[in-house]
């Protein structure tokens, strides 16, 4: 379009010229002594045309000879850093299909030529790790950090995953930490950063950096609560095996308040203070615990705890079936409870009261083991039959009893009914049965 338009400009101004021209000719005399030149003012305009053009040309090209030896070099490096374009691009492709030793090659071949040597270092320095020349790598690594040193959270960033694809934990976790102080903020250090500490199961590095990790939202929040409930699980379970009587409490409360609510960690605190026998603690950890949100979990747990005043902790799990007057698990408990406070009939009401809202092994097995201290055998035969036919697919045949001896039966029952995972046993099996008439009085 532009050149259009320059050709109608010129062909009209071209127009305007030669009719002038024809109107009037002009006229131009030259003497020089004894010679003189006359002629049209249009042929001499034509002329003097024509010598510039002649003149322009030939000062181009001396001007263009003159810079030959310049324009060389400037096509030479143009060539070279083409050429060095498509050995990257060439040694990328080499990376993709797993010939590490060609792509290496082809990477720091005309790297002096790079337009981005950084690029060319790195992909190097993978190339050169997958060939098990650690060495090489590194030299790659500190040739990448020399060629553009701004980009010194980019060549650490690979340098750790180089390192850790090595199981250098050590020196990744050095990388690491160093790139930390210098990004504090890069949300892939410190998802590499998470990621190495659980590798070294070091829970307190890990507490320290749960902050940032939040802030930053480094991960989702679901993935935020596993990971605090893993760290401080590991933490309450160090502090547990503390010869600090007071390490375990501490640990629990510098815990997160959202975290502390946390059903799972709840249970993992509990099993420890179980372990260590602080009953007491571990009676109002579950309370609050419990009155704060239901959870039958909780509860559960809540009538295998002995406190120091059971019949108080009675009066406060009896006080929970005003609203939850046909939950097994609590009605479970209270049977419990009721047995440690010795309370023999209402302990019988509770479980048979659980089993008849919802039938389980673990009601059977108390119910069992209390009929049998209160010397009802036969009834405490089948309250164990009944609690291994829920355990198990296979059903006891109805026969067995006639099979077996009576002591023998209730001796192979005594043994299964203690289920695996009971925290707290009834110890009603291996206690020596009391008196059948105070059995029956209190009954």
């Amino acid at each position: 379009m532009k050149t259009l338009v320059v050709s109608l400009v010129v062909l009209v101004m071209s127009v305007f010229v030669a009719l002038a021209i024809k109107q009037d000719n002009g006229y131009v005399l030259i003497g020089y002594k004894q010679w003189t030149i006359e002629g049209s003012l249009a042929f001499f305009a034509f002329l003097n045309l024509l010598l510039f053009g002649v003149l322009y040309l030939l000062v181009k090209v001396i001007a263009r000879l003159w810079n030959l030896p310049r324009n060389l070099n400037v096509w030479h490096d143009t060539r070279a850093v083409q050429r060095a374009r498509q050995e990257l691009t060439q040694g990328l492709i080499e990376m993709s299909e797993g010939r590490w030793k060609s792509a290496e090659k082809n990477l720091v071949r005309h790297v002096a030529r790079s337009e981005t040597p950084l690029l060319n270092f790195l992909a190097a320095a993978r190339s050169a790790q997958h060939q098990g020349a650690y060495e090489r790598r590194d030299h790659y690594l500190q040739q990448a950090h020399d060629s553009m040193p701004a980009a010194d959270v980019a060549v650490g960033l690979t340098q750790a995953e180089l390192q850790l694809g090595h199981a250098q934990m050590e020196q990744a976790l050095a990388t690491l930490q160093h790139l930390r102080s210098i990004a504090p903020r890069h949300t892939h250090v410190l998802r590499l950063l998470k990621d190495l500490y659980e590798k070294l199961e070091d829970w307190g590095g890990l507490e320290q950096l749960l902050p940032d990790l939040a802030k930053r939202r480094v991960v989702d929040q679901a993935e935020m609560t596993a990971l605090g409930v893993k760290v401080y699980l590991n933490l309450l379970g160090a502090a547990s095996e503390a010869a600090d009587s007071k390490a375990l409490g501490a640990t629990w409360e510098r815990i997160p308040l959202s975290l502390r609510r946390n059903v799972e960690l709840i249970k993992g605190y509990a099993s420890f203070l179980k372990a260590r026998g602080e009953e007491d603690r571990l009676e109002k950890l579950l309370r609050s615990a419990i009155r704060r949100r239901w959870n039958d979990a909780l509860v559960e747990l809540y009538g295998r705890v002995t406190a120091s005043d059971i019949v108080a902790q009675l009066s406060t799990a009896e006080g929970w079936l005003e609203e939850n007057p046909r939950n097994p698990i609590l009605l479970l408990a209270l049977g419990r409870l009721s047995v440690k406070n010795r309370l023999w009939g209402k302990a019988r009401s509770y479980f048979e009261a659980s089993i008849g809202s919802q039938p389980t092994a673990a009601a059977y097995r108390e119910l069992g083991a209390l009929v049998e201290k209160m010397g009802e055998s036969a009834l405490a035969v089948r309250h164990y039959k009944s609690a291994l036919d829920l355990i198990s697919d296979i059903p006891l045949p109805e026969e067995l009893p006639d099979i077996l001896g009576q002591g023998q039966l209730e001796g192979s029952y005594k043994q299964r009914a203690v289920h695996p995972t009971d925290v707290n046993p009834p110890r009603l099996l291996v206690e020596r049965r009391a008196p059948k008439s105070r059995l029956q009085e209190q009954r």
